[in-house]
């Protein structure tokens, strides 16, 4: 379990870390949930930045360029995800020091970085500044409040690795809201999820079963309602949403959708999640029997000691 805030050992002086964004929702949740634990562990003040140009980074990191960046406090980590932020990153570094993280398997060489957190599925070559991680690390916390009443469902969309199909997502939800009349469900939509699909929902009318679309919850509704439900189903295609529920403490079901073609990265990850218990595949099982991993993800806490371990000397430490 995390600690908490009365369990910080006393430092000098806060964590100074950059935040790059690349205005991308995913890439920055990742980061968000790596700072939020770095929090629960020590104090920090943190900087989010907009991922510069390539030629900006150039001409500040290499050239000397003047920026708003040399008013901030000289960082002591500098984080990212998304290929945007690698220039920013490096730039930085090399003008005000500090330590250069990143979220993901970077196109650029890993070397080029002080720490690489990657996720398995990526298949990272190893290295002693390349930490393989299960997934993405994202902000949710362990549930403290998970009712055995209540169920959600996720649901995505086409994307680059699925497909399609209408009729048999609709049955088996339907199948499972009317095997389980106890658990409350609530089912929710995202951006990808096809209008039709939405309206021919309906036809399911279930009393047990409450559908809100994406479009009518605020920010922050999925992870109020991930603390909320013990059981959680979620569409494979929304491999995000995957992770998150197993960090809230949830019991995943995986909803079918078609592949597309050959066995893509995102495919193997849910595969290697399946194959270590941590989720079940509809219709393996359903949720009342299933027997997933009573585990609960920490990645995001897992990342954040490790670099407090190795980097303690930073704020004053050690």
């Amino acid at each position: 379990m995390a600690p908490n805030d009365a369990q910080k050992g006393p430092v000098d002086r806060p964590l100074i870390v950059w935040r790059f964004l690349d205005g991308k929702p995913g890439h920055e949740a990742q980061t968000l949930g790596l700072v939020e634990a770095l929090r629960r562990r020590t104090d920090v003040e943190l900087f989010s930045l907009s991922a510069s140009s390539k030629f900006s980074a150039l001409r500040y990191g290499f050239l000397g360029q003047t920026s708003d960046l040399d008013a901030l406090p000289t960082p002591d980590l500098i984080i990212g995800s998304g290929h945007a932020t690698h220039p920013g990153i490096l730039a930085a570094r090399r003008r005000r020091g500090g330590k250069a993280i990143v979220l993901m398997k970077p196109s650029l060489p890993t070397r080029l970085f002080d720490l690489c957190l990657i996720p398995e599925h990526d298949r990272p070559k190893r290295d002693d500044n390349v930490i393989e991680t299960l997934g993405v690390l994202n902000p949710v916390l362990a549930s403290t409040q998970s009712d055995e009443s209540k169920g959600l469902f996720l649901i995505g969309g086409p994307s680059e690795h699925f497909g399609w199909d209408s009729e048999v997502l609709r049955g088996v939800l339907r199948a499972i809201v009317m095997r389980s009349p106890e658990i409350e469900w609530t089912l929710t939509s995202s951006r990808r999820t096809p209008k039709s699909f939405w309206g021919e929902l309906e036809s399911i009318n279930e009393p047990n079963l409450e559908m809100i679309s994406h479009e009518d919850t605020a920010v922050g509704w999925v992870r109020e309602h991930l603390d909320k439900s013990k059981w959680v189903w979620v569409t494979e295609d929304s491999v995000s949403m995957v992770y998150e529920a197993l960090t809230a403490g949830a019991r995943v079901g995986l909803l079918p959708v078609p592949a597309k073609g050959k066995t893509s990265r995102v495919q193997g990850s849910i595969d290697s999640l399946r194959e270590k218990g941590w989720v079940v595949r509809y219709p393996d099982a359903l949720m009342d029997g299933a027997k997933t991993s009573a585990r609960i993800l920490q990645e995001a806490d897992r990342c954040a000691e490790i670099i407090l371990e190795r980097y303690q000397h930073l704020n004053g430490k050690g």
